[in-house]
């Protein structure tokens, strides 16, 4: 379970979220050298940290783009955003290409399936503590959430039978991580669609909205 923190600001400032991330995986021992807190007041931080154990203005999230921004911010690249999709941006130009290191994470089988990418957090921060560079976090960070991505695959089409998966959302404008997802859906013989004339991102979802709307007045609904 992860929190967003004090509505649009927290959109505004992915510090807050990266703050519900480390709250949840370490408890009340965060570790104090994280660049995404650098240059925030430090009564700033309490009053978020309050309003996270407390659950006062905060919702629960699993969005993918919530997390990329979480993540961003942590490694310090977009502690604070202007416009939409800038953390992810700032995390997928910062990943130095050709490494295939990643860290662990966890599935709870059930209905829905759960991700925990608790141990992947806990991993990236002392990757931090230690001086790693960015440029080397950040590839490790998209390499797992591809591998969770086909790992969670390959269970449904074992349990299912399904083996063809469309690669949709915003998330997936990342080249990054569609390319290295792509390449190991196919190695693993899935059937991968993907965009080519409507947008990934809200631009698809505003298109699908339209059809809906039309379907519906020429019911006469």
């Amino acid at each position: 379970m992860f929190l967003l923190p004090g509505g649009d600001a927290a959109v505004r400032q992915p510090w807050r979220m990266a703050l519900s991330y480390l709250r949840d995986a370490f408890g009340r021992h965060i570790p104090s050298d994280l660049k995404c807190f650098q240059g925030i007041e430090e009564r700033q931080v309490a009053l978020v940290d309050t309003l996270l154990s407390r659950r006062i203005q905060t919702v629960e999230t699993s969005s993918c783009g919530r997390f990329l921004m979480r993540f961003a911010a942590m490694l310090g690249v977009a502690s604070e955003v202007t416009f939409e999709g800038q953390a992810a941006i700032a995390l997928e130009m910062a990943a130095e290409r050709g490494s295939t290191s990643a860290n662990d994470f966890e599935i709870e089988e059930g209905e829905p399936m759960i991700l925990d990418f608790r141990p992947a957090i806990v991993a990236m921060v002392k990757d931090i503590s230690s001086g790693r560079r960015v440029g080397e976090i950040s590839p490790c960070f998209h390499n797992t959430l591809s591998a969770a991505i086909v790992d969670v695959c390959s269970r449904i089409r074992a349990r299912d039978g399904v083996d063809r998966v469309c690669l949709s959302g915003g998330t997936f404008q990342n080249l990054y991580l569609l390319g290295r997802t792509v390449v190991e859906l196919r190695r693993q013989d899935f059937g991968v669609f993907l965009h080519t004339q409507v947008p990934a991102n809200d631009g698809g979802i505003s298109l699908g909205q339209a059809v809906i709307a039309n379907e519906r007045l020429r019911g006469g609904k």
